[in-house]
């Protein structure tokens, strides 16, 4: 089958380094990427450091409202699915590049193929809830990387093309875990001032739009203040738009909150296995500890990973901005007078067995193909 896959984010480009290697070995697949994580750091070195293709389509759309975004993708992907005459479209997770791709190829008469099928935070404030939600219905394949995201979809009413394949991201972060067990890595972490060691620091990542809005700012930069110490800091990686925020709102976060820029994602693999502990409002990143067995605050009401977060024994808790809460968590899971020897632990255990979702996705498409 000849398919159009759409990325345009850093988590997209991890899922795509998962799927599209046997993807390729099956379909022949043309790649575009939006932009909308639109410079170097944030997504361009992801191709490169997982060893994905270049696109081979480059809309450029970055920056801009949301609204905005999702219109230039529509006119950028228009000439791009005439051109290229795809069989399906296919669209990853969550953002304004899925939905995008989700209605481009609607709209052309293609089938539609959504990986992350079925998550529902249930809090349709997120714009990311809104491109989940009309993807999927926009679909005709659904895969699932949950059973709870399966149920998910019986209950809005969509049971056909639906299949549970497991997680893509499982599958990337058990191939590239054991090459970070090693904490000399904390040595090369760009923009970090000072010396890191297994246990002696927090990871923190911070990208949300409703995180970038001035109370929210106070309120986060706040909480960050109060768990970072001397003896063990916290390391922010912030997303350039996150910056900018910060920075208008002229937020104090203290000189223990190490501010460092997008990282790669070995980079970003290390400091959360040799963490005390992540706070993140990331989906992403709340799996990624959740594999590591990393103790994991989720700086958010809501969570689209409710099985993760029953399934941590605790380790996993949805804090959202509150700092007392946070401190309180941070204490019962990851005290300060054992933090290396939990770290040690954790690495000694360290294992992730792989969800084989890229195999079954080229498979099932495969079977779909051969039917239609």
């Amino acid at each position: 089958m000849r398919i159009l896959s759409v990325v345009g984010t850093r988590p997209q480009v991890i899922k795509a380094a998962a799927l599209s290697p046997v993807l390729r070995t099956r379909h022949d697949e043309i790649l575009v990427d939006t932009g909308q994580h639109y410079d170097e750091p944030m997504a361009g070195t992801f191709f490169a450091e997982l060893g994905l293709a270049r696109p081979d389509h480059s809309l450029g759309v970055g920056g801009g409202t949301g609204i905005g975004q999702i219109a230039a993708m529509l006119t950028g992907l228009e000439p791009v699915i005439e051109r290229e005459r795809p069989e399906a479209v296919l669209v990853y997770g969550d953002t304004n590049s899925t939905l995008a791709g989700a209605l481009a190829g609607a709209r052309a008469g293609l089938p539609v193929a959504h990986v992350e099928a079925g998550l529902r935070s249930f809090d349709r404030r997120m714009p990311e809830e809104t491109n989940r939600v009309v993807a999927d219905h926009l679909s005709s394949w659904l895969f699932a990387p949950t059973g709870a995201a399966v149920a998910n979809l019986a209950a809005e009413g969509i049971t056909d093309g639906v299949e549970l394949v497991g997680d893509l991201m499982r599958d990337l972060a058990a191939r590239i875990a054991p090459e970070v067990r090693d904490p000399a890595a904390l040595r090369d972490v760009p923009g970090v001032d000072r010396p890191l060691a297994p246990g002696g620091y927090h990871f923190a990542t911070i990208h949300r739009a409703g995180n970038r809005e001035p109370d929210a700012i106070r309120a986060w930069a706040g909480l960050l203040r109060g768990v970072a110490r001397p003896d063990r800091p916290v390391v922010l990686a912030l997303h350039p738009g996150t910056l900018v925020a910060l920075e208008a709102s002229r937020e104090d976060l203290g000189p223990d909150v190490l501010i460092t820029g997008p990282l790669g994602y070995r980079a970003s693999l290390t400091l959360q296995l040799h963490a005390a502990a992540v706070l993140t409002d990331s989906g992403g990143v709340q799996r990624e500890a959740g594999w590591l067995g990393v103790p994991c605050l989720v700086l958010r009401d809501t969570t689209e990973w409710g099985e993760l977060l029953a399934d941590s024994g605790g380790r996993m808790s949805l804090v959202g901005l509150d700092s007392a809460r946070a401190t309180a968590e941070l204490a019962r899971w990851a005290p300060i007078d054992t933090g290396s020897a939990i770290a040690a632990g954790r690495v000694e255990r360290l294992s992730i067995e792989p969800a084989g979702a890229a195999a079954a996705i080229a498979e099932r498409l495969a079977a779909g193909e051969s039917s239609r």
